[in-house]
């Protein structure tokens, strides 16, 4: 099942356009060594405005070294995340700085014990591939933050896992964590646990620690998604095409910058723009305009021939409701259908606002369905059931027979949060809200959920390795 936005001749358009805003315009870039690296690569570079105009054929020599396909895999192997080759991917928010109890409730600055906790819960859920912290831990000092939140979500998961990497000295303890887990540089490389964000600020612009602190994961050549999140109105122009071309030039830097620090690092193309809101003023995280970004984005991501990062699945909403369920399904099972690797950042409370448990249950429902939705059609001489048609005969029941015994739990999807039952059952059964069910699996997994643990000597050579980032970072 496929959907299809652009022409092969509307993209075309956006990548020529993208070139253009390259040449002409250009990128901000304040990072001394990237610079001298653009000027070494033929790019017209203005030294005192770290401003970099990049060439066309400079885009295209990149793209022709960037890695295409890569695979993550968490502390147990055999659980992993493969971009480029056809699967589809799903992953738990980061880290938001705020977190929300109970749907509703005022929300609290995050902490370590939330990393925890959504460690545990993304451990837990079969659909998710990449298992985020959900929390930037306030009590934490930033310098040596993700360290420590790198050996929370490795205690308690075995899946690959996601954080937000901090500045380049942090990300060299990352790197030690990764070859003791691995046992050495070589597997730490070949086996990679996680990857770097990459986010350009729209319109056009780097940040210095976003660029630096790939040198240091470019020692283990770690994947590295380039995500910049261009708001149509706001920080890009407002047409959706106008946004797509801004938002394509911006990642397209960003590969040259990748390219520059390691050629033939693998990169995903993070197509992550969102509209701006006029009424409220903020960005729109799910509105009809996102399933045209995630389709597009894809798209043209595809046409390059990277894997593909897209902000569908996502939801505007506060808490798992009507409007959390519309949203979320509309622009994942679009964005699903256009071909991407990997959606969204999946239990965030309405926009970057809080992370919630109980949103990411709902939404894993919501991936569940979609992937059911995905799955095909099988036609042949069993599915088919000419045979059994013809044996039950007009006015007959195919219940009690062997041939549905044998299909029924491979054709029809089995929800568990979403109500099927009678009127009365339901009543019976406590009237519950989607919103209730949510509450109610958080509950349950928290409360029987339990990892493969870390190997103690595991578990003391990276409790060393974070003492050692929290002694040199902190002053």
């Amino acid at each position: 099942m496929r959907v299809q936005l652009l022409s092969p001749e509307q993209i075309d358009r956006i990548h020529a356009a993208s070139l253009a805003i390259l040449e002409r315009t250009g990128v901000h870039v304040p990072h001394p060594e990237v610079l001298s690296r653009f000027a070494d690569a033929g790019a017209a570079v203005d030294h005192a405005a770290q401003r970099v105009r990049i060439p066309p054929d400079l885009v295209t020599r990149s793209l022709e070294t960037a890695g295409r396909a890569f695979t993550l895999y968490g502390r147990d192997l055999s659980r992993r995340a493969e971009f480029g080759q056809g699967r589809r991917n799903y992953n738990s928010i980061a880290g938001e700085a705020l977190w929300v109890d109970v749907p509703g409730s005022e929300r609290r600055y995050t902490t370590l014990a939330d990393a925890a906790v959504a460690a545990r819960m993304g451990d837990a859920l079969e659909e998710l591939t990449m298992v985020g912290a959900m929390s930037d831990p306030h009590e934490l000092p930033p310098s040596w933050r993700c360290v420590r939140v790198m050996a929370t979500l490795l205690e308690h998961t075995t899946k690959p896992i996601h954080f937000w990497y901090h500045d380049r000295a942090s990300a060299r303890f990352c790197n030690e964590i990764m070859v003791a887990v691995r046992g050495d540089r070589e597997r730490a490389a070949r086996y990679p646990l996680c990857y770097p964000f990459l986010e350009p600020i729209s319109p056009l612009r780097f940040a210095f620690n976003g660029i630096d602190l790939l040198f240091a994961t470019a020692e283990l050549n770690l994947p590295v998604p380039i995500g910049p999140m261009a708001q149509m109105g706001l920080s890009a122009p407002a047409t959706v095409a106008g946004t797509l071309a801004q938002e394509n030039a911006e990642i397209l830097a960003g590969v040259c910058i990748i390219q520059l620090i390691r050629p033939g690092m693998p990169v995903c193309y993070g197509g992550i723009p969102h509209a701006f809101d006029m009424r409220t003023t903020q960005l729109i995280f799910a509105g009809p305009e996102q399933a045209l970004f995630g389709v597009a984005m894809t798209e043209i991501g595809k046409y390059y021939g990277l894997p593909v990062y897209i902000n569908v699945g996502l939801t505007d909403a506060k808490r798992p409701d009507a409007q959390a369920g519309l949203e979320a399904a509309a622009t994942l099972l679009l964005g699903a259908a256009a071909g991407a690797d990997i959606f969204g950042h999946l239990g965030i409370s309405g926009v970057d606002q809080a992370s919630s448990l109980e949103m990411l249950a709902m939404q894993h429902e919501v991936v569940r369905y979609v992937e059911s939705v995905l799955r095909g059609v099988e036609v042949s001489d069993e599915t088919l059931g000419l045979d059994e048609i013809d044996a039950v005969g007009p006015g007959g029941s195919f219940i009690d027979r062997e041939h549905t015994v044998r299909h029924f739990r491979r054709e029809l999807w089995f929800p568990r949060l979403i109500d099927r039952a009678y009127y009365d059952a339901w009543r019976e059964a406590g009237a519950t809200s989607m919103e209730e069910r949510c509450c109610a699996q958080v509950r349950e997994i928290l409360r029987t959920h339990r990892p493969e643990p870390l190997p103690d000597d595991l578990r003391r050579e990276i409790d060393g390795i974070v003492t050692a980032a929290a002694r040199e970072l902190e002053g």
